[in-house]
């Protein structure tokens, strides 16, 4: 099985051009910023932030990227995820629901167009298939580094 590190050289190359490795560590300090405060705010979701944060560092900057992979931020919101495609039950509950909040306030504004309403409904129902049905759901601390797991799922 490939690390982390190797999936990511895979996925993302580092720019090498110094403006846009630039733009990449500050969309990813936003990023980090907006995901740190979906943690306080409800319908504000993290992980799709931190996920990007991810992306952003790995684009931009080695040392940012590693630093963030040691933060409380990482390990608690998207080490099981990006290891093992995985997340705690409670992890996948606030997930949909802070899609289902962010849907139906967007269905509000959208009520008097039908194709819109339709998009959101799809949209909504794929997150919801693809949480519940292809994300594996671990037990918080159930997982140990170099045992083959997957008979729990």
């Amino acid at each position: 099985m490939k690390s982390i590190k190797q999936n990511e050289k895979i996925m993302t190359r580092k720019s090498k051009n110094k403006l846009s490795r630039g733009l990449w560590i500050f969309f990813g300090l936003i990023s980090l910023g907006i995901g740190t405060i979906g943690i306080v705010v409800p319908f504000l979701p993290s992980f799709p932030f931190y996920m990007f944060t991810l992306f952003a560092f790995a684009k931009s900057s080695d040392r940012l990227h590693d630093w963030f992979l040691q933060t409380n931020l990482y390990k608690n919101h998207l080490e099981s995820y990006a290891k093992r495609r995985a997340m705690t039950r409670g992890t996948k509950l606030r997930v949909i629901c802070s899609v289902t909040l962010v849907m139906v306030f967007g269905a509000y504004f959208m009520r008097e167009k039908p194709a819109g309403l339709i998009c959101l409904a799809c949209v909504w129902l794929f997150h919801v298939i693809y949480f519940v049905f292809f994300v594996k759901s671990e037990i918080k601390g159930e997982y140990k580094e170099g045992t083959d797991n997957s008979s729990n799922y």
